[in-house]
């Protein structure tokens, strides 16, 4: 299997945070009688398509060369889309039939998160304009803190 180029893993990322705005947005309605996980998952499902719109923005200023070192990143990037949180929407975002309680949902998406992170390095690795990448994984950082606090403090 060949690598991918920049635009290809952006356009990776841009569907990650769609899947991941679906995800959110069916966690608020699934969990919608607990109010206060309702929200949060709806305000991260917010922010996934804010996310990805920040990512549409960085794929239109890619250009079509690939800088010195892309073929390593490219072969990372290979090797995390093969994973199991990427492979497929049944992978990486299970039917809500599957998720029973907001215990699982929250720590799930604890795990999603933090997958999706580390694949955002991967990302900011392949790409020139690290600006819109920096900001993202800052985002990210923020969902990991928001979902590690209600697993702590609610003991979720």
């Amino acid at each position: 299997m060949e690598g991918f180029n920049a635009l290809e893993v952006v356009e990776m990322a841009i569907r990650t945070e769609r899947l991941g705005a679906e995800y959110y947005n069916e966690l608020a309605d699934k969990f919608k009688d607990n109010k206060e996980f309702s929200e949060l998952f709806f305000k991260l499902g917010e922010r996934e398509l804010v996310h990805e719109k920040m990512f549409t923005k960085l794929k239109e200023s890619i250009g079509e060369e690939e800088y010195e070192g892309w073929a390593d990143v490219s072969e990372y990037m290979r090797a995390y889309v093969q994973s199991a949180f990427f492979i497929g929407r049944e992978k990486a975002l299970p039917h809500m039939n599957n998720i029973q309680n907001v215990n699982a949902a929250v720590r799930l998406a604890l795990s999603f998160e933090r997958e999706t992170l580390l694949y955002f390095y991967g990302v900011r690795e392949g790409v020139e304009n690290k600006v819109i990448v920096d900001d993202i994984i800052k985002e990210e950082m923020g969902h990991i803190f928001w979902l590690s606090r209600y697993i702590t403090t609610l003991g979720v």
